[in-house]
Protein backbone atom coordinates (compact mmCIF):
# COMPACT_ATOMS: atom_id res chain seq x y z
CA UNK A 1 0.00 0.00 0.00
CA UNK A 2 1.28 3.45 -0.97
CA UNK A 3 1.62 6.21 1.58
CA UNK A 4 -0.99 8.98 1.58
CA UNK A 5 1.53 11.58 0.33
CA UNK A 6 2.45 9.48 -2.77
CA UNK A 7 -1.24 8.87 -3.60
CA UNK A 8 -1.94 12.59 -3.41
CA UNK A 9 0.98 13.44 -5.74
CA UNK A 10 -0.01 10.70 -8.21
CA UNK A 11 -3.62 11.91 -8.33
CA UNK A 12 -2.47 15.53 -8.86
CA UNK A 13 -0.20 14.37 -11.67
CA UNK A 14 -3.05 12.47 -13.35
CA UNK A 15 -5.35 15.52 -13.07
CA UNK A 16 -2.64 17.82 -14.46
CA UNK A 17 -1.90 15.51 -17.41
CA UNK A 18 -5.62 15.10 -18.16
CA UNK A 19 -6.17 18.87 -18.19
CA UNK A 20 -3.09 19.34 -20.41
CA UNK A 21 -4.27 16.73 -22.93
CA UNK A 22 -7.77 18.24 -23.06
CA UNK A 23 -6.27 21.72 -23.53
CA UNK A 24 -4.05 20.60 -26.40
CA UNK A 25 -6.98 18.86 -28.11
CA UNK A 26 -9.15 21.98 -27.81
CA UNK A 27 -6.40 24.24 -29.16
CA UNK A 28 -5.69 21.97 -32.13
CA UNK A 29 -9.37 21.65 -33.03
CA UNK A 30 -9.81 25.45 -32.88
CA UNK A 31 -6.77 25.97 -35.10
CA UNK A 32 -7.98 23.38 -37.60
CA UNK A 33 -11.35 25.13 -37.96
CA UNK A 34 -9.72 28.52 -38.57
CA UNK A 35 -7.01 27.47 -41.01
CA UNK A 36 -7.27 28.68 -44.58
CA UNK A 37 -5.46 26.29 -46.82
CA UNK A 38 -3.52 27.56 -49.83
CA UNK A 39 -4.74 26.09 -53.12
CA UNK A 40 -3.41 26.45 -56.64
CA UNK A 41 -5.79 26.50 -59.63
CA UNK A 42 -4.73 22.91 -60.38
CA UNK A 43 -5.59 21.82 -56.82
CA UNK A 44 -9.06 23.31 -57.23
CA UNK A 45 -9.60 21.66 -60.61
CA UNK A 46 -8.52 18.22 -59.35
CA UNK A 47 -10.37 18.32 -56.00
CA UNK A 48 -13.73 16.52 -56.30
CA UNK A 49 -15.26 17.44 -52.95
CA UNK A 50 -14.85 21.20 -52.71
CA UNK A 51 -17.01 23.06 -50.20
CA UNK A 52 -18.11 26.22 -52.03
CA UNK A 53 -19.26 27.81 -48.76
CA UNK A 54 -15.86 27.54 -47.08
CA UNK A 55 -13.28 30.33 -47.28
CA UNK A 56 -10.05 29.35 -48.99
CA UNK A 57 -6.91 30.95 -50.38
CA UNK A 58 -5.99 30.65 -54.03
CA UNK A 59 -2.46 31.45 -55.05
CA UNK A 60 -0.33 31.68 -58.14
CA UNK A 61 0.77 34.29 -60.64
CA UNK A 62 -1.37 37.09 -62.07
CA UNK A 63 -1.58 36.21 -65.75
CA UNK A 64 -0.25 38.94 -68.03
CA UNK A 65 -2.78 41.05 -69.95
CA UNK A 66 -5.73 39.88 -67.82
CA UNK A 67 -5.94 42.70 -65.28
CA UNK A 68 -9.14 44.71 -65.83
CA UNK A 69 -10.28 47.49 -63.52
CA UNK A 70 -13.86 48.70 -63.91
CA UNK A 71 -15.44 51.04 -61.36
CA UNK A 72 -14.69 49.43 -57.99
CA UNK A 73 -14.20 45.89 -59.36
CA UNK A 74 -10.87 44.37 -60.28
CA UNK A 75 -10.80 41.22 -62.41
CA UNK A 76 -7.79 39.11 -63.26
CA UNK A 77 -6.71 35.51 -63.78
CA UNK A 78 -4.52 33.52 -61.39
CA UNK A 79 -2.45 30.84 -63.08
CA UNK A 80 -0.06 28.16 -61.92
CA UNK A 81 1.03 27.68 -65.56
CA UNK A 82 -1.08 24.51 -65.82
CA UNK A 83 -4.56 25.77 -64.96
CA UNK A 84 -6.24 29.12 -64.41
CA UNK A 85 -9.01 30.61 -62.32
CA UNK A 86 -10.79 33.92 -62.85
CA UNK A 87 -10.87 36.23 -59.83
CA UNK A 88 -13.15 39.14 -58.99
CA UNK A 89 -12.23 41.55 -56.20
CA UNK A 90 -13.76 44.75 -54.85
CA UNK A 91 -11.50 46.82 -52.67
CA UNK A 92 -8.03 48.26 -52.41
CA UNK A 93 -5.18 46.25 -53.87
CA UNK A 94 -1.68 46.14 -52.36
CA UNK A 95 1.10 48.23 -53.92
CA UNK A 96 2.99 45.10 -54.98
CA UNK A 97 0.03 43.71 -56.93
CA UNK A 98 0.82 43.59 -60.66
CA UNK A 99 0.58 41.37 -63.71
CA UNK A 100 3.22 38.66 -63.80
CA UNK A 101 3.70 38.81 -60.01
CA UNK A 102 2.73 36.36 -57.28
CA UNK A 103 -0.59 36.79 -55.52
CA UNK A 104 -2.76 35.08 -52.93
CA UNK A 105 -6.50 35.77 -53.00
CA UNK A 106 -8.67 34.97 -49.99
CA UNK A 107 -12.41 34.39 -50.37
CA UNK A 108 -14.90 31.85 -51.70
CA UNK A 109 -15.29 29.85 -54.87
CA UNK A 110 -18.38 30.50 -56.96
CA UNK A 111 -17.49 27.48 -59.08
CA UNK A 112 -14.25 25.74 -60.09
CA UNK A 113 -13.45 28.46 -62.66
CA UNK A 114 -14.49 31.62 -60.77
CA UNK A 115 -13.31 32.94 -57.40
CA UNK A 116 -14.74 35.90 -55.49
CA UNK A 117 -11.99 37.42 -53.37
CA UNK A 118 -12.50 39.65 -50.37
CA UNK A 119 -8.79 40.05 -49.67
CA UNK A 120 -5.71 40.21 -51.90
CA UNK A 121 -2.21 39.51 -50.64
CA UNK A 122 0.67 40.35 -52.96
CA UNK A 123 3.71 38.09 -52.73
CA UNK A 124 7.26 39.32 -53.08
CA UNK A 125 10.70 37.79 -53.16
CA UNK A 126 13.25 37.94 -50.37
CA UNK A 127 14.95 40.96 -51.98
CA UNK A 128 11.89 43.18 -51.64
CA UNK A 129 12.35 46.62 -50.14
CA UNK A 130 9.43 49.03 -49.61
CA UNK A 131 9.57 52.04 -52.00
CA UNK A 132 9.70 54.49 -49.07
CA UNK A 133 12.79 52.77 -47.69
CA UNK A 134 14.45 52.74 -51.13
CA UNK A 135 13.86 56.49 -51.49
CA UNK A 136 15.26 57.17 -48.02
CA UNK A 137 18.38 55.14 -48.84
CA UNK A 138 18.87 57.04 -52.12
CA UNK A 139 18.61 60.36 -50.25
CA UNK A 140 21.16 59.19 -47.66
CA UNK A 141 23.66 58.30 -50.39
CA UNK A 142 23.45 61.78 -51.98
Amino acid sequence: MLPKKVKKRASLLVVFLSISVIGVILILSALNKNLLYFNSPTDIKINQDIDFNKRIRVGGMVKKNTLKIKDQEIRFIITDFKNEIKVSFKGTIPNLFAEGKGVVAEGKLQDKKFFIADRILAKHDENYMPPELKNMMKEDVK
